[in-house]
């Protein structure tokens, strides 16, 4: 999934005012003719997309009084853009939509429950834990399409040279970095300043941003600071390269890891195909994948992310009933074993995890690490957590504001997204 820091940028927005509405007009049917449906895709453009494009191509001809429209929006905007669409009208009738997201749509009631619905025909196949995701109230809102999950990537051969292994808690990785950087000269790990990624320090703490049961706020906990405080620690020190807090963050980490220029990074399976096209990936062999290190509570975790395909609540029937087809078949074995070895995305059900699929060492590497993914809480808005997070962490990591100054900010954000959150 991406964060919100690694959408395409390659579409144009002008698309959206061209695409045929979805939900609220059957203008482009005729009588009689194939039902048009709108699927808005928030995939890359260009590593995931055409994949997409191939199999809709594929459907439209296994179905002939189906057409879709395919849209590909970038995923950095999609949500707004959905969220307006869908409150008034032009919403299309599916939605590649991430499994944060989910739940906020269901709650304002744009997406469709799935329950007893062909497009849940083989729900017993899909991994139980994305179904949980896929819930609300205790109804089903998503077909889990694509599945994901940080892990602790490294690059095989600096870790030989250096005579060290994958760490097993932060304090490993401190000693490894500064023994690789002293047997190599490259940074042994480079950490990013984003809400998403931090979050596996608070799991190694045993605690969250939020405990949604109890309806408490929790980023100012004596965990939550403890494990922001190991975060913090990962920018100075031996092998440990300092914090990019510039715009383009991103695509520098992505770029030394891929390049060899720095031993290991904190990195989701969406990168897989990108990790391949670096000089340092040329044999997909040297690319090392293991769960991210444990905190002082001695668990490590990280967040369960992904894609469900939602059916939007407001199309006619018609259009519902085409898109739930086309959910089917798009959540297929087949359709999620074409993605898998097309994209190097994991799937979503056990059967698509054939042998020709996990013979891709990424997707291998990364279904080992999956059984330590935390889901998140069904909490609506938990996914818009992150935005202060987004904002606070970056000036901790520069030195501009203190971590209890910068959590007590992220706490003051999280009272406004959920009010009747205590402290």
């Amino acid at each position: 999934m991406r964060r919100g820091i690694a959408a395409t940028a390659l579409v144009a927005s002008l698309a959206l005012a061209a695409t045929a509405c979805g939900g609220d007009s059957d203008s482009g049917d005729k009588a009689g003719g194939p039902v048009t449906i709108t699927w808005w895709d928030t995939s890359n453009a260009t590593n995931e997309a055409p994949t997409y494009k191939a199999l809709v191509k594929e459907f439209e001809a296994a179905n002939k009084d189906i057409k879709v429209n395919f849209v590909n929006v970038p995923f950095d905007q999609a949500q707004n853009k959905f969220d307006t669409a869908a409150g008034s009208k032009g919403a299309p009738d599916v939605l590649r939509s991430e499994v944060g997201w989910t739940p906020a749509f269901a709650k304002k009631g744009f997406f469709l429950p799935l329950d007893g619905t062909e497009a849940l025909a083989e729900q017993d196949k899909f991994k139980s834990n994305l179904l949980e995701q896929a819930k609300y109230e205790g109804k089903t809102y998503g077909v889990p399409f694509t599945t994901d999950t940080l892990a602790f990537v490294y690059n095989k051969a600096l870790f030989a040279k250096a005579g060290v292994e994958a760490p097993k808690t932060w304090d490993d990785l401190k000693k490894a970095a500064a023994t690789i950087k002293a047997k190599t000269g490259v940074d042994g790990y480079w950490g990013s300043t984003a809400g998403y990624y931090a979050q596996p320090f608070l799991y190694g703490e045993g605690t969250d941003m939020v405990d949604a049961e109890a309806k408490k706020i929790t980023i100012k906990s004596a965990e939550a600071t403890k494990g922001y405080s190991t975060w913090l620690s990962l920018f100075e020190g031996k092998g440990l390269h300092k914090a990019d807090v510039t715009a383009d963050a991103y695509a520098h980490i992505q770029d030394a890891f891929v390049n060899g220029k720095v031993a290991s990074i904190i990195q989701g399976p969406w990168e897989i195909t990108n990790f391949y096209k670096g000089s340092a990936f040329k044999d997909k062999n040297n690319l090392g994948i293991a769960t991210v290190p444990a905190g002082s509570a001695g668990k490590a975790g990280a967040p369960t992310g992904g894609h469900n395909l939602s059916v939007y609540a407001g199309s006619s029937k018609d259009k519902q009933e085409a898109a739930l087809k086309f959910v089917k078949f798009m959540t297929s074995a087949k359709a999620q074993e074409t993605i898998a070895l097309k994209n190097s995305t994991l799937p979503t059900r056990d059967d698509a995890y054939t042998e020709q699929v996990k013979a891709d060492p990424g997707i291998a590497g990364y279904q080992t690490v999956l059984s330590a993914a935390q889901p998140r809480p069904a909490l609506p808005e938990y996914s818009s957590l992150w935005g202060p997070m987004d904002d606070e962490l970056p000036q901790i990591a520069s030195g501009k504001e203190s971590l209890d100054k910068g959590l007590s900010d992220a706490e003051a954000a999280f009272t406004k997204l959920v009010p009747d959150f205590s402290k």
